[in-house]
């Protein structure tokens, strides 16, 4: 049985679907299966459709429909919701530089949990982190899945400026900046790869519902990665995930 769907009213061309009160992988699953059965029927009046932690927020043409009308035409959508079989989810292979000019707060990570900092990497590029959300900047990955192992606090004065693609940790969370932004995370690495670029398409890396798995690379190996991404030459590396857990 599913929790009932809530609908909510946003603006004067949102309505929210509201799946859940609380951050799970079920209730992203659900919120997954809403925004595919959504994008599957090909409704002209929806203009967009935005995933979050628990909730769907649909964006339409008040031109076209009411919010009346488009809550009538979506309300028995929680019948389907248990029901849909979506695709494997998409693993986006992540490189990332550790440490050094990189990631200069990796030493503090390690010391922070007592560990060494070759230990936090490997706690780190192990798990598929789950994308749940995009948001905060452009293309900003709300992941899930860290280890507890190297959780550590944020930095008790922000920085003005972390640049764009930096690594880091906060609390119990870890993401990947995707531009230039005050921050007060505890940077570990920095990734060659653009989670954001205006010029192009999409404009945005990373979709809510996929993976992220991190793999270290080396000082040189990031250069290459660098240069072939300029030239335009750079493949990102997906794989399907086998199993959900």
């Amino acid at each position: 049985m599913h929790k009932k769907i809530k609908f909510l009213p946003s603006g004067d061309s949102g309505l929210i679907l509201e799946v859940s009160n609380e951050i799970s992988k079920d209730a992203n699953r659900k919120i997954r299966a809403l925004s595919y059965w959504i994008e599957e029927n090909n409704f002209e009046e929806i203009i967009e459709i935005i995933p979050t932690y628990t909730t769907v927020l649909v964006n339409y043409d008040p031109l076209k429909i009411t919010y009346s009308q488009l809550a009538t035409k979506l309300k028995d959508i929680g019948k389907y919701i248990d029901k849909i079989k979506l695709p494997p989810p998409e693993v986006i292979h992540v490189p990332v530089l550790y440490g050094g000019d990189y990631g200069l707060d990796l030493n503090y990570v390690a010391k922070h949990n007592g560990l060494t900092g070759d230990e936090v990497i490997d706690i780190h590029s192990s798990p598929n982190y789950l994308v749940y959300m995009i948001g905060f900047t452009p293309g900003f990955p709300y992941l899930g899945g860290m280890s507890k192992k190297i959780a550590t606090p944020r930095l008790k004065v922000p920085r003005e400026k972390i640049p764009g693609s930096s690594v880091g940790i906060a609390g119990n969370q870890t993401g990947i900046y995707p531009i230039d932004s005050p921050g007060g995370w505890q940077i570990i690495g920095r990734t060659p790869l653009k989670l954001f670029d205006p010029n192009r398409s999409p404009t945005v890396l990373l979709n809510a519902g996929q993976y992220i798995k991190f793999h270290p690379i080396s000082k040189k190996e990031y250069e290459v990665i660098s240069q072939e991404i300029k030239d335009n030459r750079y493949e990102i590396f997906k794989t399907a995930l086998r199993e959900e857990k």
